[in-house]
């Protein structure tokens, strides 16, 4: 018989490349996780690991087990979850994972909301940018993701095709420019007005972003920074080494001292989800976060 915490043993192994590592991550010791591998083995009747030297691989069945661990995982979680809720325990356990806008802005609202209504439920945060907020989703490490994606980027509505999509809002980019920037006291400016600037990007999804939207334009930008820092965005155009730009969420928790913000035509807009599982969805204290999100972008 195949038991959950042996899996759970089984995939930190094969994410770790360690039994030692494993334990460190699981809180227990090198001898326990090797137990537990051992005992799995036994269940299965197969080895799942082959130990030479300092290197450790999966065999053929322990890569189709871990395979299948997390939506086994995922799925135990969302059982002891609902089940908790209908044996009348006033109580549940929300893993959350965002991007940082969106722990600035929509999640302090919603999470105030959700202890007010619903005190016995605990929520944790954590952060992480798309794609990997959504990896954490499916590999059963989070309960709901917050996530985004650009209008023009079909293969996120592909990516998601197995997930409850909760739409939250719409955020429209604007150009960041130096307040001494001759294009300062525009209103709005297009694009293609900047491509002889050196720009500072955001994080890879973002960077990817202006790149296609820079060579719609008819020109490549020069990337002389990256960070998924917003402030350090902010910081960077106003000491005058380029021009950025930026969701209009993101500046909300930031100054934008030295610095102008000026509308970016054509428009170009992403759109800000919540992201679960089918079997989670079901789950009354997730189903409960996932409202007081919504809920939040709609006061906005």
């Amino acid at each position: 018989m195949i038991e959950a915490r042996h899996l759970r043993v089984l995939r930190a192994v094969a994410t770790t490349g360690s039994f030692s590592a494993a334990g460190r991550e699981l809180g227990c010791t090198q001898p326990a996780v090797s137990q537990q591998i051992k005992a799995l083995e036994t269940s299965v009747g197969t080895p799942l690991l082959v130990r030479g030297g300092r290197e450790m691989r999966l065999t053929e069945a322990g890569e189709a087990l871990v395979r299948h661990a997390s939506g086994i995982l995922a799925g135990l979680t969302a059982a002891e979850e609902e089940v908790a809720a209908i044996a009348g325990l006033r109580a549940g356990r929300v893993r959350l994972v965002s991007f940082p806008s969106t722990s600035s802005t929509l999640v302090p609202t919603a999470l105030a909301a959700l202890r007010a209504a619903h005190p016995g439920t605990r929520v944790s945060l954590e952060e992480a940018e798309p794609p990997g907020s959504v990896t954490l989703l499916r590999d059963g490490d989070c309960d709901v993701a917050l996530a985004f994606r650009y209008e023009s980027a079909a293969s996120d509505a592909e990516e998601w095709a197995d997930l409850v999509v909760r739409p939250l809002l719409t955020d429209r980019l604007v150009a960041l420019v130096p307040e001494r920037h001759p294009l300062a006291r525009a209103g709005a400016v297009g694009i293609a007005e900047l491509a002889r600037e050196p720009w500072i990007a955001g994080c890879p999804r973002c960077r990817r972003q202006l790149v296609e939207a820079c060579a719609s334009a008819g020109f490549t930008p020069r990337i002389d920074f990256a960070t998924d820092d917003h402030p350090a965005v902010v910081g960077l155009v106003a000491a005058g080494l380029g021009v950025a730009v930026l969701p209009r969420l993101a500046l909300e928790s930031v100054r934008p001292r030295g610095v102008r913000t000026l509308a970016l035509e054509p428009a170009v807009r992403r759109e800000v989800v919540a992201l679960t599982l089918p079997d989670l969805a079901r789950v009354p204290a997730v189903a409960a976060t996932l409202d007081e999100l919504e809920r939040a972008a709609v006061r906005r």
